[in-house]
């Protein structure tokens, strides 16, 4: 067992941001051991599966298309 999974189930895991996929979801990485989190649909942390990666870029792709759309739209209204 490693010393730092030892840590981590004695003193709980040190959870840092990783990513902003949107407002409301989020990647988390522990500095000990690596176990990586995210926001579910809940709002809820859950583990970062290879297919909620995928789900999280996905909405990612969407929610930065939708950004820059709206940007684009304000920018066009203002002009007139």
């Amino acid at each position: 067992m490693k010393l730092t999974k030892v840590y981590c189930d004695l003193f709980g895991h040190n959870y840092k941001l990783t990513k902003k996929v949107t407002h409301h979801v989020k990647e988390y990485t522990c500095s000990c051991c690596k176990k990586q989190l995210t926001t579910s649909s809940t709002g809820k942390l859950t583990e970062l599966t290879e297919k909620r990666q995928e789900i999280n870029l996905a909405l990612e792709r969407i929610y930065n298309n939708r950004t820059v759309r709206l940007q684009q739209k304000l920018i066009s209204s203002s002009i007139y």
